[in-house]
């Protein structure tokens, strides 16, 4: 079991840079068996990276539900679900500009040693960081000085392309 630690940053984190590429309308014709714009969407999914080695899924859990066109998901996947009909199921490769961007170097934050509990002093270590402008943000401690820690403020998946395979569960269209 992982244990997640809680770091208090001050002000040293003022923001949470994500990069995304805004996502391009479809037309596609309406009906309550087909994804289109502002469809509520339920889906099972298993998310994977370039490895196969397997990051997240619904299994044995609710599947995950959405309102098509909100920006409630990652654009890549979102676009793609476009079209898609009740109980098809779709293999959908994501690249991380449509996802949850590249690696920002300037997500990295030098913070002072003696803010860190000593046992979370491992790179790789997740804490839980909080300041004045953010709660509860992951962060990730990638370096360990001697007086300081490089702290990793990038979404844990940037930089990564995502595998998704996707089954469409259920189609709630407005008026229908």
């Amino acid at each position: 079991m992982k244990t997640i630690y809680r770091l208090a940053l001050g002000g040293v984190i003022a923001a949470r840079l994500f990069f995304s590429a805004p996502l391009q309308a479809q037309i596609v014709p309406n009906g309550a068996d087909v994804v289109s714009a502002g469809s509520v969407v339920s889906f099972e999914y298993s998310l994977t990276d370039q490895s196969g080695a397997v990051l997240d899924s619904s299994k044995g859990k609710a599947p995950m539900t959405y309102t098509q066109g909100n920006g409630q998901i990652i654009p890549g996947l979102e676009s793609q679900l476009v079209g898609m009909k009740l109980n098809e199921e779709k293999k959908i490769t994501v690249k991380p500009e449509d996802a949850y961007g590249p690696v920002n170097p300037q997500a990295f934050k030098e913070v002072p040693k003696d803010k860190f509990p000593q046992d979370a002093l491992k790179v790789g270590t997740i804490l839980m960081a909080s300041g004045p402008q953010v709660q509860g943000l992951p962060v990730r401690v990638h370096e360990i000085r001697e007086n300081t820690v490089i702290i990793d403020l990038n979404h844990p998946l940037a930089g990564k392309t995502l595998i998704f395979d996707v089954k469409i569960v259920d189609i709630k269209t407005p008026g229908h």
